[in-house]
């Protein structure tokens, strides 16, 4: 199964008065383990952004002013998400908003809600106390997160990864993104499997059993459990 954890920052919070995207990025899981394949970018808006927004992410309108449009990156990022590809969002109503009103205004079609899965609706369920935001939840499952100091599209989906692999009730992987600032770089290694408990081998040997057959024999009558068990015979002592 092909899953891309996304998400996004934007202009606002309301795609139909005017905000819009300024950047995605997204991690790509393949049977919910990372195959160290992710998308990033940034998007000019082809508006200013709000003070309010820039405190959230830090992108600022003169930083977004050279990055390309929208239309001009979209193909790609279809086609890193696929024909079969199951979009993971945090509170996937408003990412999906702004993401399937883009489309249509470059004459996409928008994605199904069946293609998509709100990892904050499965935590309100696991978790119905909360909190849950992305924050909460990285801090309940000890998923360090100490170098989100803004909310960045790519670092949000590295994090959101992990919190959603916990909510489906967690795995004997550890989610260690290798490369430069954790980015998912090294597909070989992007999440490190933790080895396997060995199981203890037996400490009862051929004699011990054949002991024990023995001392079984001692009691009157034959134990209920030599119907379903064959013990070892114990040998006749010797005149």
């Amino acid at each position: 199964m092909r899953e891309i954890v996304f998400d996004t920052e934007t202009t606002g919070l309301d795609p139909r008065t005017g905000d819009r995207l300024v950047e995605i990025g997204g991690v790509e899981l393949l049977n919910r383990f990372p195959t160290g394949r992710t998308y990033h970018q940034y998007i000019n808006p082809e508006r200013d952004v709000p003070l309010g927004a820039y405190e959230v992410h830090g992108l600022s309108t003169e930083f977004l002013s050279d990055k390309p449009l929208f239309e001009a990156i979209v193909d790609e990022f279809l086609e890193f998400i696929g024909e079969d590809g199951i979009l993971v969002a945090h509170n996937a109503s408003f990412d999906m908003g702004f993401i399937n009103l883009q489309l249509e205004m470059t004459g996409r079609p928008r994605f199904p809600e069946k293609r998509v899965v709100d990892t904050l609706q499965l935590a309100r369920h696991k978790h119905p106390a909360g909190p849950n935001s992305l924050d909460a939840l990285c801090s309940r499952y000890s998923i360090n997160n100490e170098h989100r100091t803004f909310h960045g599209a790519l670092l949000d989906s590295e994090l959101l990864a992990k919190v959603y692999i916990e909510l489906l009730g967690g795995t004997q992987a550890a989610m260690a993104f290798d490369g430069p600032g954790g980015r998912g770089e090294n597909s070989e290694n992007a999440w490190k499997a933790e080895p396997r408990q060995q199981a203890l081998p037996p400490r009862i040997n051929d004699e011990d059993r054949a002991k024990h057959g023995a001392f079984i024999r001692t009691f009157s009558g034959r134990p209920v459990w030599e119907k379903y068990i064959s013990l070892p015979k114990a040998s006749e002592p010797s005149d």
